[in-house]
């Protein structure tokens, strides 16, 4: 009938829209994405009490190598909701699941909400000048495409939001200081500024600025977390992240 792909939001339980809110309520079943990211605040069991729905565990395998006898199966005759955290199709991407439903003919619905990639806005750094997004990969001994595309924005003038890679499964998120080392490792200038978020979308998130050097010394102990390396500052940029400065 319907595969409703529905975001989330990036705090708690209540950053639901109306409109996802009402999908879920009206779903036959209702799976969650469990393996790109993790809401600051709460937990799937905190999902169910307040949407008073049972939630399937979907990780990638399911989404990626299963969804024909499973999330597709259930919405060819019934109505599904299929959760994200975030937004679905921003920081991370699941076009590939609407595309298989669409060859099945089988009607999606898109419900946005927000990402990291605009809430990233609360530090004060333009949106509109950001670059190229990026990740930093755990396994990243060889690996220098991340401080490429960070060097490669700079160039422009460009702000650089880099993700960090985590793995919800066995609790393991990448901190900033890993990050930080990460690009220093890469010969990033040590007194390069840039800006430490963690658990943005949560009450209380996490925001430092200051050089590299200085930043790596700094605790961020809320998650998921990001780094952002920005360009050449407004000067309004430069007013918002006083507050922040380390």
């Amino acid at each position: 009938m319907t595969l409703y792909i529905i975001g989330i939001g990036l705090g708690d339980e209540k950053d639901i829209t109306v409109k996802g809110l009402e999908a879920i309520k009206k779903a036959d079943a209702v799976y969650l994405e469990e393996y790109t990211s993790k809401l600051v605040i709460c937990n799937k069991e905190d999902l169910e009490k307040f949407y008073g729905k049972k939630i399937i565990s979907a990780d990638r395998d399911l989404v990626e190598n299963k969804a024909e006898e499973t999330i597709l199966k259930d919405a060819k005759d019934k109505e599904v909701a299929f959760l994200v955290i975030g937004d679905p199709f921003s920081a991370t991407t699941h076009i590939d699941l609407k595309i298989r439903a669409d060859e099945l003919g089988i009607k999606t619905v898109i419900v946005q909400n927000t990402s990291i990639i605009n809430a990233v806005g609360i530090t004060g750094l333009d949106l509109y000048k950001f670059g190229r997004v990026t990740t930093i990969p755990f396994d990243n001994k060889n690996i220098k495409s991340p401080y490429e595309v960070v060097k490669n924005n700079l160039k422009n003038n460009l702000h650089t939001l880099i993700l960090l890679d985590l793995d919800p499964a066995h609790d393991k998120y990448m901190e900033v200081n890993e990050a930080l080392e990460y690009l220093l490792k890469n010969r990033m200038p040590k007194n390069r500024i840039c800006v430490g978020c963690s658990g943005i979308g949560g009450e209380d998130p996490i925001i430092k600025s200051g050089e590299a050097r200085k930043l790596l010394k700094e605790r961020f102990n809320k998650f998921p977390q990001c780094l952002i390396v920005p360009a050449k500052l407004h000067f309004m940029e430069e007013e918002a992240l006083k507050k922040y400065k380390v």
